[in-house]
């Protein structure tokens, strides 16, 4: 199976980047977890949509061939972050997201208002958000980074059990599709 992740920070400690680091480093070998990355796109503008602009070619081939797709986003001013939020609106034209099964990381149970705005955006970009994978894991002000995670038993259950529902919830997607 190949997942694609996206981290919304672009920060170089990001908790976000730390916990999709640390999710693939607890999957399977049969799970192959692609980090993607957003940084280099350009701020959204549709006159350039025609364009060919490389960083957006790479997420778009990478989007295509994953089987699904992990997002962490840290929450600003109530909000997704502006780079998560480039991306999705970069995404939002294009053929590879609509019905693409979405596990949502979120690093700060505390921000409530940017995992219901990425709800929002995913709804109406027509993702498939798969509820049961949802995870939440308490870093903000932890200072943990990739090793201070793998190192949190209750963190590493929560990751995978998360992972395993996300690959369960694609594989009941897959069954009940309408072409099978």
């Amino acid at each position: 199976m190949k997942l694609l992740a996206l981290s919304g920070s672009l920060r170089e400690a990001s908790y976000n980047t730390a916990a999709i680091q640390a999710l693939k480093l607890l999957a399977p070998p049969h799970i192959d977890i692609t980090i993607g990355s957003i940084g280099d796109l350009p701020l959204f503008n549709p006159d350039r949509e025609k364009e060919l602009i490389p960083a957006l070619e790479d997420l778009s081939k990478q989007l295509k061939k994953a089987d699904g797709l992990i997002l962490a986003s840290p929450e600003y001013a109530h909000g997704v972050s502006g780079p998560m939020k480039n991306a999705l609106d970069w995404l939002v034209g294009g053929s590879e997201f609509p019905y693409k099964p979405i596990m949502l990381i979120n690093t700060s149970p505390r921000a409530t208002h940017a995992q219901e705005s990425l709800r929002e955006i995913i709804n109406t970009m027509s993702g498939v958000l798969i509820e049961d994978a949802h995870v939440s894991i308490p870093l903000l002000s932890s200072e943990l980074g990739i090793k201070g995670i793998l190192g949190n038993h209750e963190m590493v259950l929560r990751l995978r059990a998360g992972l395993q529902a996300f690959c369960r919830g694609i594989n009941e997607k897959q069954l009940n599709h309408p072409l099978n």
